[in-house]
């Protein structure tokens, strides 16, 4: 395959589209450091010159009695040290997170935080401007957020909130909340920034050179009291081989008739268990198309932003690579084979082709303001519509003799989510320092899964209609939270969220041959409520250190692809669990801030005590013709514990005014302390226990730096590290082995930048992320290292 060089140039993301203003007061709250925050084109970042921007949403300041949980904050001046192709690049340095973004352009770039791995997906939360992007459809690879619903040249701020200590979010935030910002126009301004990435990776049987690139264009402009914002996203980018594959070792029997060839690959899985691998899934094309339109007004006190996306994506999986040859020099795609003395089979579908395309339509509207002096009203109303979420498979690989154009389609057309939310904000009212929050929240999902037999999987043709299943669910949450602000050196927080969970409508398909269509089963109908308390209680000295403990109770409703998803498709089997209890937490964190002059320094201690884990547990078909088909279904976990310790020092002008600097280490173990539902069944063997098991995808340590250093005002130059210890993916702990394909891998990351601004219209810049190039594995491969070519221009 030929070496990939790709033309077009990218963002320089974090300059964004229009200098605007926030006030002094806003920035101070935004930042712990309380520095204005620096917006438009100038890089000269240090915390005596910089511009300012203005957001809607702002940060509370760790001193307030709102301040229940911990957060961290980035501003335009922080994000100049990454090298940013998607928006979820911006988050992956902050304490206590993970992005398992595989490659630039993967719609699966899932989050975890703190005690919640990367697959709970549905214990964080992730808003832009209001709209939740968070996908609490379906979970694990699947539910990741809509991270390209917003474009990372749009954002001003970036908040991170860990936990669920606020009565506003619900038990989804068990890990934490993502709150997106993104600027306001005051003038007219076109901007464009552009992106070119490449990288060249080794493994196995792969050795090529992949890449893409990453375009932007906007218009904003303001028209009195009338704002006006429309962008174009465009992303086309090529990633490195995501599964590599093993054949499923033959008997003696089978043995005798399998063809000899050469070229597979030998080597061991995550257990360490001899492997032959015959394949991989080659590269992955990802091409999507991002449209929006924001449209501000403001009617005296009121304001009001409403929010359209549209995104239309391909992502193509059709160039699969058999390491396989047979005598003739022929690549061999299925059958028994033999080399070296080991004789295993291939799978027909397993080097299979697959195209996944999907549209969807994002709608929120957000308005604010004052019903009197002291009482303010804010109403946030979303909509999200799936109106092609299709994922065409063919039986075999095109390569293979004897090949048609039979396959599948999946399509998860008509899914989709609404959400309102209503909420008053009192302030004076009648005790001093009291301000009182309270709300109603309504949130609604639907999940219709279809796999249909196809006789022409490349017009996505829907023949035969083998399974469906589906169902809905909602949730209705009233919460009240009071803050306090005792004195000045003392402040409480009282709250609690009581919330009404119904799942309905609910069905999957059982077929009868004996009649003609396809047979579908209604599952029970479930309701639950649950009422979740809060408390904050922080202690500020007159000095520049301050202490606050958090105590919530948190409840994690099941999701529709938890209780719904039962399907069978060529590669994996998905087993429904209608009846799933919520996930029940209790959490704790004690923060230690000292503050310094242009930043602070941080210590967390965090516990969470989970019963009722909902994991998705998965076993593999190891032998016969299924060999490699995963297995899943979701079986609650009784109780999971985890407790941590966080580090943290974010700070402007560290050792010198010209350097910033932003570093945070974690220490988290999550251990599994109770499965005793599942393990006192009469046949249970005692060693397969899980009890004692680390959790799942829970490194001990992580740490991140991000170092800015300001060579001059238009030149710009930065460091970055990312570090995280070795895990399992395997709740009974058996997958030891390192740097293999399935393995969950420790990694050190090293990336630098440089940007050079050549005027205020102009700047350029280059970056290097995994500069060692390191190879590692989160089951699926990390990037190798990656460069990066950066434009950007304003008129």
């Amino acid at each position: 395959m030929n070496s990939r060089f790709c033309v077009t140039a990218l963002a320089f993301t974090t300059y964004l589209l229009s200098p605007v203003v926030l006030s002094q007061q806003d920035a101070a709250a935004a930042t712990p450091q309380a520095t204005s925050t620096k917006q438009g084109k100038d890089l000269k970042n240090t915390s005596n010159n910089l511009e300012e921007v203005k957001v809607w949403g702002k940060a509370v300041e760790r001193n307030s009695a709102a301040y229940v949980s911990p957060t961290s904050v980035l501003i335009p001046s922080d994000m100049t040290a990454i090298n940013v192709a998607t928006t979820e690049d911006l988050v992956k340095f902050e304490p206590s997170l993970v992005i398992r973004r595989r490659f630039i352009g993967d719609s699966n770039g899932t989050m975890g935080i703190r005690g919640s791995n990367m697959f709970q997906t549905s214990r964080s939360m992730v808003f832009a401007d209001g709209v939740p992007l968070h996908y609490l459809l379906q979970s694990r690879w699947s539910g990741a957020p809509r991270w390209t619903m917003v474009s990372a040249s749009e954002i001003a701020q970036i908040e991170i909130v860990y936990g669920p200590f606020s009565a506003e979010y619900s038990g989804n935030a068990m890990g934490g909340v993502v709150l997106i910002e993104t600027a306001t126009p005051d003038k007219q301004e076109f901007h464009f920034d552009a992106t070119l990435h490449s990288q060249t990776f080794n493994a196995y049987g792969f050795d090529d050179t992949v890449g893409g690139y990453n375009s932007f264009l906007s218009y904003a402009n303001k028209f009195g009291d009338l704002s006006v914002y429309a962008s174009y996203n465009h992303l086309d980018s090529e990633s490195q081989p995501q599964t590599f594959y093993y054949g499923g070792n033959l008997d003696a029997d089978a043995a005798t008739d399998a063809i000899a060839v050469s070229g597979g690959v030998h080597n061991i899985d995550e257990r360490g268990n001899p492997r032959l691998y015959f394949g991989d899934t080659g590269i992955v094309h990802t091409a999507s198309d991002n449209f929006k339109i924001k449209v501000g007004y403001n009617l005296g006190d009121w304001s009001s932003l409403f929010n359209l996306v549209y995104e239309d994506r391909l992502s193509e999986s059709d160039s699969a690579n058999a390491y396989m040859r047979d005598s003739d020099g022929n690549r061999v795609w299925s059958g028994n084979v033999i080399q070296d003395g080991t004789a295993i089979n291939i799978p027909e579908s397993r080097l299979n082709s697959s195209e996944l395309n999907r549209n969807s339509l994002s709608l929120g509207l957000r308005v604010r303001g004052p019903l009197s002096e002291n009482l303010q009203l804010e109403t946030n109303l979303s909509r999200f519509a799936i109106f092609r979420d299709r994922t065409a498979t063919s039986q075999v690989n095109p390569a293979t003799e004897g090949y048609t154009q039979q396959g599948s389609v999946q399509d998860l057309a008509g899914s989709g989510w609404h959400t309102a939310e209503v909420k008053l904000k009192a302030t004076d009212i009648g005790l001093a320092g009291v301000e009182l929050i309270a709300g109603l929240r309504y949130e609604a999902y639907e999940l219709e899964q279809e796999n249909h037999a196809s006789d022409d999987y490349t017009t996505a043709e829907k023949t035969t209609l083998e399974s469906a299943n589906g169902g809905s669910t909602n949730i209705s949450a009233v919460f009240i939270q009071a803050n306090w602000d005792i004195d000045k050196n003392w402040s409480l927080s009282l709250g609690g969220r009581y919330e009404s969970f119904n799942s309905h409508k609910g069905y999957y398909s059982d077929d009868d041959q004996t009649t003609a269509a396809l047979d579908l089963v209604p599952t029970p109908e479930t309701d639950t409520s649950k009422f979740s308390p809060k408390l904050s209680l922080g202690y500020n000295t007159n000095g520049n250190w301050s202490l606050r403990y958090s105590l919530a109770k948190a409840y994690r409703f099941p999701i529709v692809e938890e209780l719904y998803s039962q399907f069978s498709a060529y590669n994996s089997i998905s087993e429904a669990n209608p009846e799933l209890s919520p996930e029940d937490g209790l959490h704790h964190n004690l923060m230690f801030d000292y503050e310094l002059n242009r930043g602070y320094a941080r210590i967390n201690l965090f516990s969470e005590v989970v019963k009722g884990t909902l994991e998705s547990q998965t076993t593999t078909i190891e032998s016969g013709p299924q060999t490699g088909t995963s297995v899943r279904t979701f079986v609650p976990i009784d109780e999971v514990k985890t407790n941590g310790v966080e580090f943290i020092v974010n700070n402007r002008g560290m050792l010198s005014e010209h350097l910033d600097l932003r570093f945070n280490l974690t220490y988290t173990h999550a251990e599994i302390v109770n499965n005793s539902t599942a393990e006192n069944a009469a046949d249970f063997d005692s060693t397969l226990s899980i009890v004692g098991k680390d959790y799942p995808r829970m490194p001990k340590w992580r740490s991140n730096l991000m170092a800015n250093y300001h060579l001059s005002d238009k030149w710009g130059l930065s460091a970055t590290w990312q570090y995280s210890g070795n895990s399992y993916g395997r709740t009974d702990n058996t997958d030891l082995a390192q740097n293999v394909y399935g393995a969950q891998d420790s990694y050190s990351r090293f990336g630098v930048k440089t940007q050079y601004a050549f005027n205020d219209n102009f700047s350029l810049g280059f970056g290097i992320d995994n500069l060692t190039n390191q190879i590692s594995y989160v089951a699926h491969p990390w990037p190798s290292r990656t460069a990066y070519l950066n434009i950007s221009y304003d008129l």
